[in-house]
């Protein structure tokens, strides 16, 4: 009787056991299945053995605890504190934080091609230290200390150096086969969806409490660290690469009985599409710093008709956000015609844009604008991914992407310092972003298209 008890014990205990198996396969296999499907996606058409894929994969780690921090950050940097009071804070610690960029951010271009071995550790380390800023936030998120301010902004800025670093990685992991701009526009789109899924999660931890989501972006960015070290080798290989310059540049060899003088190609001496194409894109980001600060504060002060200033904000940045996806997601397709021709056109569809939501300001133009803004965006930056693709030369490709990365964020920093200190009157604001493009359009297109009728191709 007792060996029956028994054998009925031990039965029931494995059936049990089996079943705790079952569960835990059960609950394990969508997450292997997803990583598995995710991983098979990344590394297709030869971005595994390219080192592509892992790239990828790091971009999607930085959207998604970028987009943590910001879930965090949206109802504390402009909803917690009086409008004046927040505009005062937020453009001081952009002086302070963002202006040492901007005045150093011309030196990232060298530095990185006189480090070309530190690429990954340069990646890992925006990576970390926004995992500590966010942990320093966290502890000032509930207060709205002072200390809150430059921590965000410092998260801002590591975001944008990873940013430089990243744009001149990727021609080195380009796989057999590869375009520029399909490359850039994958790894792009990595980010949005990483973005877009990382939303909702973030905002069910704000919901636990403020600092929530930006424990969340700490292990996030902690992963993204040790991610940023298991990248291919051939991001910090330097082989057959030169430095590229803004303008040209003579360097002098002596010699004992003679004198020879070499010129490195640069962005100006490989043809004006290039420099055109800069200025255009330049334009556009300068549009797209403007539009976060100043409609930041308007829309808090002036929501959208029948919203809260959150949803009156969230609103107008999906609007963006779905813009953007929107014009990675067509560049391939766009990527064999005229990059000069895209340019010229979608600087001048946000131009008409810009124009019509200044006149007639409402809640339908202003989402609008922002889409618009954000697919021209989009397409623009691919363009002239193309356009530094064909006119410069490859053993320069490197850096010139480096330095027109920094040039962008540039102009991403001088709007946003413009749309900060502009009273809040929508007509007035819009009617300034549409002068902002509007600078860019007409100095370009002249360029751009006299370009595209003669091939774009530099002299030789």
């Amino acid at each position: 009787m007792g060996g029956v008890e028994g054998r009925s014990r031990e039965g029931g205990s494995g059936r049990f056991a089996g079943s705790v198996r079952a569960v835990g396969r059960a609950l394990h296999l969508p997450v292997t299945g997803a990583a598995r499907g995710i991983r098979k996606v990344t590394h297709a058409h030869g971005a595994g053995e390219s080192g592509l894929g892992k790239l990828i994969e790091l971009h999607a780690v930085n959207g998604a605890g970028d987009v943590m921090v910001t879930v965090a950050l949206a109802s504390t940097v402009f909803f917690s504190v009086p409008t004046d009071e927040a505009r005062g804070r937020v453009a001081l610690y952009l002086a302070i934080t963002m202006a040492p960029f901007t005045v150093l951010a011309p030196v990232i271009g060298p530095l990185l091609d006189r480090l070309p071995h530190g690429r990954r550790a340069a990646m890992a380390g925006a990576m970390l230290a926004r995992a500590l800023l966010a942990l320093i936030i966290s502890g000032a998120v509930a207060s709205g200390s002072l200390e809150l301010y430059p921590a965000a902004l410092g998260v801002l800025v590591a975001s944008k150096a990873y940013g430089v670093v990243r744009s001149a990685v990727v021609p080195r992991l380009l796989p057999p086969g590869f375009s520029l701009v399909k490359a850039n526009s994958r790894v792009t789109l990595g980010g949005l969806l990483a973005t877009g899924v990382a939303a909702p999660v973030g905002a069910g931890l704000h919901a636990i409490g403020p600092a929530w989501p930006l424990y969340g972006a700490f292990l996030i960015f902690v992963a993204g660290t040790f991610l940023s070290f298991s990248l291919h080798p051939k991001v910090d290989s330097a082989k057959g690469e030169d430095i590229a310059l803004l303008a040209a540049d003579a360097e002098h060899l002596r010699g004992p009985h003679r004198r020879t003088t070499l010129r490195r190609p640069g962005l100006r001496t490989v043809g004006p599409a290039v420099t055109h194409a800069l200025a255009a894109n330049a334009s556009l980001r300068c549009l797209s710093g403007f539009l976060i600060f100043f409609l930041a504060f308007l829309l808090r002060q002036q929501p959208l008709t029948g919203e809260s200033a959150a949803v009156s904000l969230g609103i107008v940045g999906a609007a963006a956000g779905a813009g953007n996806a929107l014009g990675t997601a067509v560049g391939a397709w766009l990527k064999s015609r005229a990059p000069e021709v895209i340019i010229v056109t979608v600087v001048a569809v946000v131009l008409v844009t810009a124009i019509t939501a200044a006149v007639f300001f409402g809640a339908f133009l202003v989402a609008s604008l922002a889409a618009v803004a954000g697919c021209a965006q989009a397409l623009a930056k691919l363009s002239l991914d193309a356009l530094i693709q064909r006119d410069v030369p490859e053993p320069v490709r490197t850096s010139a992407f480096a330095r027109s990365e920094t040039l962008l964020q540039m102009a991403w920093v001088l709007g946003g310092a413009i749309g900060i200190v502009l009273p809040l009157n929508g007509l007035l604001g819009l009617a300034v972003g549409a002068a902002l493009v509007a600078a860019g359009w007409l100095t370009t297109v002249r360029g751009l298209l006299g370009s595209a009728r003669h091939g774009g191709r530099p002299g030789t």
